[in-house]
């Protein structure tokens, strides 16, 4: 079986540490917000404080599920 290419051994290596994974974490949430916020309003102001608004509610769900998960995964 021939290696993997090499550009993809980085990626699923044997060592990597799962933490890492979560380093990209702050920047989707970012960046999800800014573009799903300058889809509904067209002046930086109003994008902005959409963009945090939104922001909130997804990391107060994220911490939700994570919470849910940590629950479940020591109860079981």
């Amino acid at each position: 079986m021939p290696p993997p290419p090499l550009e993809l051994s980085g990626l699923f290596a044997q060592g990597a540490s799962p933490v890492l994974y979560y380093v990209h974490v702050p920047v989707l949430l970012i960046l999800i917000s800014l573009v799903y916020s300058a889809t509904r309003f067209d002046q930086w102001n109003l994008i902005l404080r959409e963009a945090v608004r939104w922001g909130l509610r997804l990391l107060l769900f994220l911490v939700v599920i994570v919470v849910v998960l940590y629950a479940l995964a020591t109860i079981i």
